[in-house]
């Protein structure tokens, strides 16, 4: 652990294993803990990206302007890298490494960090969610990634990002909505809101249909709702009546609080679930902790 805490800087260990991760204090722990002789000159073309952060889009006027400073006073900051088995994975410091390539530099000044991949991947969120840019499905995305890959629980989740749990449940809601409508969200035609609707409902047809209204007639999000309320009444009613089922009722109340489909059978309640992250989520809503 003693040399876990020396690879990684003074403080850095404390603040990874806190509840709550913030980017720009993981950058200010690594350049505020290295000494002059750990900033070292390595090649360029032995940086890759962090594995567990898509690439960004940058403004070429932006690395045009960054360039032109390197240029005349050379890389004011060094980056903070990775070793890996081959060569070396960016921290941080992407935009250094783009404007110091367009001038044909070979080399970077850089700081090395013992990063684990644990630690990488909430490196990578966390930049993927400072995107500004950044949609809804874009957003739901990372959060079940990072839950999946490092079986973290929402609520651990809503922690380290800053995020009310509530938030988190209604974002991941919307990886449950046909890919075509995920796509209108993406192109940002349909808002938080009429996603949130659309989200309650299980005919896939039915969300296609509300959602396309939803564009062309620019219906709001309050009609939305209320759309989506009455399909599910009527949804509900003929099923009830025909079953003849008692425990509808606890069945309606447990699936709203659940947000997972309940049933009861033969004195036996059956909770639907997706995957291990999602029954991690029911857990944590009944405080079943083991």
């Amino acid at each position: 652990m003693e040399t876990k805490k020396r690879a990684l800087g003074r403080g850095l260990e404390q603040l990874f294993n806190s509840e709550n991760l913030d980017l720009s204090s993981v950058e200010e722990k690594v350049y505020e803990s290295a000494t002059i002789d750990e900033v070292v000159e390595i090649p360029l073309e032995e940086i890759r990206p962090n594995p567990y952060q898509p690439r960004i889009n940058f403004s070429s006027e932006a690395i045009e302007e960054l360039a032109s400073s390197i240029k005349e006073h050379g890389v004011f900051q060094p980056i903070i890298v990775k070793k890996s088995l081959k060569g070396y994975e960016l921290v941080a410091g992407e935009r250094r490494v783009r404007a110091c390539k367009s001038i044909g530099l070979e080399k970077i000044p850089a700081i090395v960090r013992n990063f684990d991949d644990q630690q990488m991947m909430e490196i990578g969120l966390l930049e993927n969610l400072q995107r500004e840019d950044l949609s809804a499905i874009e957003e739901a995305k990372a959060y079940k990634n990072l839950m999946e890959k490092l079986e973290m629980t929402q609520e651990t989740l809503s922690k380290k990002v800053g995020k009310s749990r509530s938030h988190i449940t209604n974002i991941l809601g919307l990886l449950k909505l046909p890919v075509e409508t995920q796509q209108l969200i993406i192109d940002k035609k349909i808002s938080m809101g009429h996603a949130r609707a659309l989200s309650k409902l299980e005919d896939e047809d039915e969300i296609i249909k509300i959602a396309n209204e939803i564009v062309d007639g620019k219906l709001p999000v309050r009609q939305t709702e209320e759309r989506v309320k009455a399909k599910d009444i009527k949804k509900r009613v003929p099923i009830q009546r025909k079953e003849n089922n008692e425990y509808a009722l606890v069945e309606e109340l447990l699936t709203e609080k659940l947000d997972s489909k309940v049933k009861i059978r033969e004195k036996k309640v059956i909770i639907n679930f997706e995957n291990e992250a999602d029954l991690n989520r029911i857990l944590e809503i009944l405080d079943v902790r083991e």
